[in-house]
């Protein structure tokens, strides 16, 4: 394993220096490229079939959510993180480092390591895990689901990013194949694909089995794999699971369209589904009441009690316990909440 770390380093290092002169247009030209062929390795070698309508679902919501992101954003500033590396690149920790390829590793390895702590405070914090459960309530996992960011902890991803460029003083150019770079990792663990090999890639950068798990619906196999690019963060500190979800996404609705998903993101609390009583349900507990009535030597007046101890039990056979307890009256729905709150 030491051996592949120190052949990808030597790749990155190398690989960053021969970035050093890209423009912005190479960047969005290379983004662009690599989001249609991951797409396409999707959409033809699926790891998990997704019918027409389900992809065109996601795509539109998190293609639509990327553009409103970027309209607010440039109405804020045209390119936040590029004028900050301008105003503050000779000052900072990386002004002490000569060698250009080794301080443009070692500031891509820190904002690597800073995301990964982010996404980690992410789930731990109520008021975070407000806003990032819109990135995780897409149940179509597929490389657009990379773009599917809440604004506000786009804004908050943004500051962290610029309080960054200034405690190390990474310059314009850095940042540009810094945030290149990242954006291309992101795309593809996303990628809805499995092939030879991605366990053993796996043991240096987060690859699309490893993220699929942080998909999951249980809160005790999403709170893993928060790393961005390498998984030797998850290692280092005991969050790295490998595992397949059996589900993708939240548990209980939330809303699949861009308007509502910028609504959801200040909503402290995922929805609680409400459950119908279906015709057998409800057969069932009339069977039970009338059981139940003439049991007791029916009496006139008891319908009503013996129907809702019936009701009463049905639906903590079917939902639970803890379904009964959150009635607040005899004629309530049954709602259940789900397993947590925010995760």
């Amino acid at each position: 394993m030491s051996s592949e770390i120190t052949s990808l380093i030597t790749f990155v290092e190398s690989y960053l220096t021969g970035l050093s002169s890209m423009s912005g247009e190479l960047a969005t030209l290379i983004l662009l490229i690599a989001f249609v062929v991951l797409s396409a390795l999707e959409l033809n070698y699926p790891k998990r079939g997704l019918s027409l309508k389900q992809s065109r679902q996601s795509y539109r919501t998190n293609v639509g959510l990327f553009v409103f992101n970027s309209i607010v954003i440039s109405l804020l500033s045209a390119t936040p993180l590029l004028m900050v590396a301008e105003r503050y690149s000779e000052q900072g920790l990386l002004s002490y480092i000569a060698n250009t390829a080794w301080k443009a590793l070692l500031s891509f390895v820190l904002l690597d390591l800073m995301l990964y702590c982010w996404h980690r405070l992410s789930h731990r914090f109520d008021g975070l895990w407000m806003f990032h459960k819109v990135h995780h309530n897409d149940p179509y996992l597929n490389v657009s689901t990379a773009f599917r960011l809440h604004i506000v902890e786009l804004l908050i991803i943004t500051a962290l990013k610029s309080a960054y460029i200034i405690l190390l003083g990474v310059d314009a150019t850095m940042v540009l194949t810094n945030e290149t770079l990242l954006t291309l990792f992101i795309m593809f663990h996303h990628t809805n694909i499995s092939f030879r090999g991605e366990k053993r890639l796996g043991q240096v950068i987060i690859a699309p089995y490893l993220h699929r798990a942080h998909h999951s619906t249980e809160r005790n196999e999403h709170d893993t794999n928060y790393g961005a690019v390498f998984s030797i963060w998850d290692r280092l500190f005991g969050t790295l699971a490998e595992l397949e979800p059996a589900e993708i996404g939240i548990k209980n609705s939330s809303p699949q369209t861009v308007l509502g998903l910028v609504k959801f993101g200040f909503t402290p609390e995922n929805p609680v589904p409400v459950y119908e009583l279906d015709v057998n349900l409800k057969s069932m507990i009339a069977e039970a009441a009338y059981y139940k009535a003439e049991k007791r030597e029916f009496k006139p007046g008891n319908e009503l009690r013996d129907w809702l101890e019936a009701k009463r039990e049905i639906i903590r056979m079917v939902y639970g316990d803890k379904a009964v307890r959150k009635q607040s009256n005899p004629f309530d729905r049954p709602s259940m909440q789900g397993p947590y709150t925010l995760c």
